[in-house]
C-alpha cells in the first residue's frame, strides 16, 4: 500500500494555454494524469497510466509553446526545465534552428513507501545500484531514499540532482528528499565533477546519484566508494547482465577482462585458455533490478553474482514483493542443474509422475522429448492441474499475470535457460532425478575470444596475419587485449557492423 501525494497538479496546469487546461479538468481521471503532450502542427495529447487521448482537434500553434515556455524556467543544456519547488519536468523538442517545436509536460509525483521493498538494503550501509527501464520509478524510489535515510535515520544525505528530476526547480529542494541537501549540476557534463565537489566539501555519509551513464561519473563513483561513503544511484540498464556487457559503466560491478591462463591452470579449471574474470571490487555492493512498481529482483552480492555469470554458473537470486496489505515478501530462488527452479525442490523429487503447465515454451519439443526419454510426463492446459510451472528466462523476468497466478498458486517454478534438445532433456531429466547430459551452449563473447586465441596461435606458427570475425567495440577491444598480451601486434578496420580486428606479427599488415 502506497500513499501518493501529487505535486501540486495545479501549479502545472497554469502553465498550460486555457483551453489546453480546461479539456484536462473535464478528464475523470485528472489526479492520475502522467503528461502532456505538445507538438506544433499537432492537436495535444494527454497521456494516462491507462490510456492516451487527443483533447481536442484544436492544432499547436507557437504561440502556445510560447505560452508554456514564458512560465517556467529556463531550458538547461538537456533541454529540461521546471517549475520552482515542484517536481513537474518540462523537456524540449528543437529544430534545427535550436527553436522550441515541442513539448513533453510530465507530471511530477512524491510517493511515500516506494522502499519499503528494499528499505533494509538501503538502511544497511552497503551501497546500492538500481536498475530498470525508463519510467519504471528509479528517481522515484530515489526522491524516498534519500527522505528515509536523512530524515528517519539522521544520516548527512546529498543529492547530486543533474537536471532537477530528484528534488524539482528552483533553489528551494522539494520536502519530499526530507533532511537531505541537494547540489545541483550546471550541465550534465559536470555531474561527475560535482560528485567529487560534494564528497570533498561536505563530507556526507550518503551521495544519492540519479542516472549514471558515462565513464567519467563511473570512476567519480569508485572514487566516493572507496572513501567509504554510501552511493545510492541508478544507470541505465535493466538488468546486471545488461550492465556487464556495457563496455561504459561495466566498472560499476567491476569491470571485466579477458585473462589468458596458462596450460596446466586452464586444464585444472576445464576451461579455454582465455577467461574473462572481474577485474576489479564492485563499485556497487548490491542491485536491485526494478521489475515492476512493487517487484524487484535482488542481487544482495555483486561481486559474487558476476562472477558465477563469467563462469556460467547458475546464480541464486532473490525476489521481492509488496502485497495489497503492503506486506513484503521474500522468495529466494533455487537452482536445479538444467534450469532455475523456483519453489520447493523436494517436493519435485519425491513425485512418480509429474504434469506440466508451459507458458512460452515449445510443447510439442517438450512433448518429443518426453517420449524419446520414456519418462512419465503429462503436459495440462490448466494451472490448477499442475504440479509443476514451465516458462522462459525472458518471460519470467518480465513477471506477466501467468507467472504470477503460479506463484500465488505454490506452484514450483522451472526456468528454461534455453529450448534446444539438450537443455530439455536435461531439464526433463533433473526433476526425475536422473543425472543429466551436459550442455554446452556456444556463448557469442567466449566464441569470440576463443577465435582471437586462435589466431594468435596460427600467427605464432608463421601466418603473417589473421582476420577476425566482425565484432562489437567492446569485445574487439578484449580481442586486441589477447595480441597485446602475446606480443602480437592487432589494429580494428572496417565499417561498422562489419568491423573487425587484424592480429598480426611486428613489420607485417
Amino acid at each position: 500500500m502506497q500513499k501518493i501525494i501529487t505535486d501540486d497538479l495545479s501549479a502545472l496546469l497554469d502553465v498550460l494555454p486555457p483551453y489546453v487546461r480546461a479539456e484536462l479538468e473535464r478528464q475523470p481521471d485528472l489526479s492520475d494524469l502522467v503528461e502532456v503532450v505538445l507538438d506544433l502542427g499537432r492537436p495535444t495529447e494527454a497521456r494516462f497510466p491507462e490510456r492516451e487521448m487527443m483533447l481536442n482537434d484544436k492544432e499547436v500553434i507557437h504561440e502556445d509553446i510560447e505560452y508554456i515556455t514564458s512560465r517556467i524556467s529556463t531550458f538547461g543544456d538537456d533541454n529540461r526545465a521546471g517549475i520552482a519547488r515542484t517536481l513537474h519536468r518540462i523537456s524540449a523538442i528543437r529544430n534545427r534552428q535550436g527553436r522550441v517545436v515541442g513539448l513533453t509536460c510530465r507530471v511530477g509525483r512524491a510517493v511515500f513507501g516506494t522502499i519499503r521493498v528494499i528499505q533494509d538494503l538501503i538502511e544497511s550501509g552497503k551501497s546500492v545500484l538500481l536498475l530498470g527501464r525508463p519510467g519504471i520509478g528509479k528517481t522515484t524510489m530515489l526522491r524516498e531514499v534519500a527522505r528515509v535515510l536523512a530524515t528517519d535515520l539522521r544520516k548527512r544525505v546529498i543529492v547530486v540532482d543533474t537536471s532537477n528530476e530528484i528534488a524539482g526547480d528552483g533553489d528551494i529542494p522539494h520536502p519530499a528528499i526530507g533532511h537531505a541537501r541537494r547540489m545541483q549540476v550546471k550541465t550534465p557534463a559536470m555531474q561527475h565533477a560535482v560528485m567529487i565537489e560534494a564528497v570533498e566539501n561536505h563530507m556526507p555519509e550518503v551521495i544519492v546519484i540519479d542516472e549514471i551513464g558515462t565513464e567519467l561519473e563511473a570512476q567519480a563513483a569508485r572514487t566516493i566508494a572507496e572513501r567509504g561513503v554510501q552511493l545510492v544511484g541508478t544507470a541505465h540498464g535493466n538488468t546486471l547482465e545488461n550492465l556487464m556487457l556495457n563496455p561504459t559503466l561495466s566498472d560499476l560491478v567491476g569491470g571485466i577482462q579477458s585473462v589468458t591462463l596458462g596450460d596446466e591452470e586452464a586444464r585444472r579449471r576445464g576451461t579455454q585458455k582465455s577467461v574473462l574474470e572481474r577485474r576489479a571490487p564492485p563499485t556497487f555492493d548490491i542491485v536491485v533490478e526494478i521489475q515492476e512498481r512493487d517487484r524487484v529482483a535482488v542481487h544482495p552480492n555483486v561481486a559474487q553474482a558476476v562472477d558465477a555469470m563469467l563462469r556460467d554458473e547458475l546464480l541464486d537470486t532473490e525476489s521481492r514483493w509488496l502485497d495489497e496489505q503492503g506486506e513484503v515478501h521474500i522468495e529466494k530462488t533455487l537452482h536445479a542443474e538444467a534450469a532455475e527452479t523456483h519453489g520447493t525442490a523436494m517436493t519435485i523429487r519425491s513425485m512418480d509422475r509429474h504434469r506440466l503447465h508451459l507458458y512460452g515454451v515449445n510443447r510439442g519439443r517438450i512433448e518429443q522429448m518426453v517420449q524419446e526419454t520414456g519418462l512419465d510426463v503429462e503436459i495440462v492446459d490448466r494451472l490448477a492441474d499442475a504440479d509443476l510451472f514451465v516458462t522462459s528466462k525472458q518471460l519470467y523476468r518480465r513477471k506477466p499475470q501467468r507467472v504470477r497466478e503460479a506463484e500465488s498458486l505454490g506452484l514450483p517454478v522451472f526456468v528454461l535457460r534455453g529450448s534446444t534438445p539438450a537443455q530439455i532433456r536435461q531439464f526433463l531429466n533433473s526433476i526425475h532425478h536422473v543425472r543429466p547430459e551436459p550442455v554446452r551452449e556456444p556463448d557469442p563473447l567466449k566464441t569470440a575470444l576463443n577465435e582471437a586465441e586462435a589466431a594468435v596461435e596460427r600467427v605464432k606458427d608463421g601466418a603473417d596475419a589473421v582476420e577476425l570475425s566482425p565484432q562489437s567495440a567492446y569485445i574487439r577491444r578484449l580481442q586486441h587485449l589477447i595480441a597485446q598480451r602475446n606480443d602480437l601486434q592487432s589494429r580494428s578496420f572496417g565499417d561498422e557492423p562489419e568491423r573487425r580486428v587484424r592480429i598480426y606479427r611486428e613489420g607485417t599488415r
